[in-house]
């Protein structure tokens, strides 16, 4: 079984995405991780950001890997634990800017088609229902009012760095929105058959009821009998 979880920054695709793979008994795979990752290998090489070829050329140079159960997920860039290290403000903000160069999706893409072909997976990204799984099993679209976003991820990030304003992180967050859903290669969209739910108002219980819901009325249950069998109904 192949889950897709696509959405903006601070929809809590993360969140749940993990708390899916773990009820389900399925392997999670963070793509955002690994575009930070090849960020981060791109500001180790000392790479020009703005010579598109050189940053392709050192991404799929790059070994990104991704070790671990959801919620001890490690991920390892050319044999190095860089778990932390992507998730600074610098990291997060260059993820967003190479993932619009197509060389790099490309070869990222083809790294996630591998780890989701291994067996059952939850992916959580801005494409996987679109261009890296369309045959998903089951498709989410997390949304969230970009004021809600921002408040989770100042939350989030502030205690890494206590500098950050929430007026930086709101700011952040519009840019990264435009850029994800303007760039010419695999915009962030709504995929036609995602189910689309806004979680402003709604706590992270409440969403993972919902797609537990949807995922017992979308998938045959003689292919998730096992694994779903001790899982109830509400979280």
């Amino acid at each position: 079984m192949i889950i897709a979880i696509d959405g903006p920054s601070g929809a809590g695709k993360s969140t749940l995405g993990k708390m899916l793979a773990r009820a389900l008994g399925l392997l999670y795979i963070d793509t955002g991780a690994m575009y930070r990752a090849a960020a981060l290998a791109v500001v180790e090489a000392g790479v020009d950001t703005n010579d598109a070829a050189a940053v392709a050329a050192c991404a799929q140079a790059a070994q990104i890997e991704l070790a671990g159960e959801p919620d001890r997920l490690r991920v390892l860039l050319d044999g190095h634990d860089v778990t932390e290290a992507i998730r600074t403000e610098q990291i997060t903000r260059l993820s967003s800017v190479i993932s619009t160069i197509p060389a790099v999706r490309r070869d990222l893409v083809r790294c996630q088609r591998e780890m989701g072909a291994r067996g059952g997976v939850v992916l959580d990204g801005r494409d996987i229902g679109t261009v890296v799984f369309p045959q998903a099993d089951v498709k989410f679209f997390l949304t969230a009012v970009p004021e809600a976003r921002a408040q989770r991820r100042y939350e989030e990030d502030k205690r890494k760095e206590p500098g950050l304003s929430f007026d930086e992180t709101l700011a952040d967050i519009n840019t990264r929105d435009r850029r994800d859903s303007t760039r010419a290669d695999s915009p962030l969209a709504i995929a036609a058959d995602a189910v689309v739910i806004d979680t402003t108002e709604l706590s992270v219980d409440e969403v993972f009821a919902r797609m537990m819901e949807v995922i017992r009325e979308r998938v045959d249950k003689s292919k998730v009998q096992s694994p779903m069998s001790n899982v109830p109904s509400q979280p």
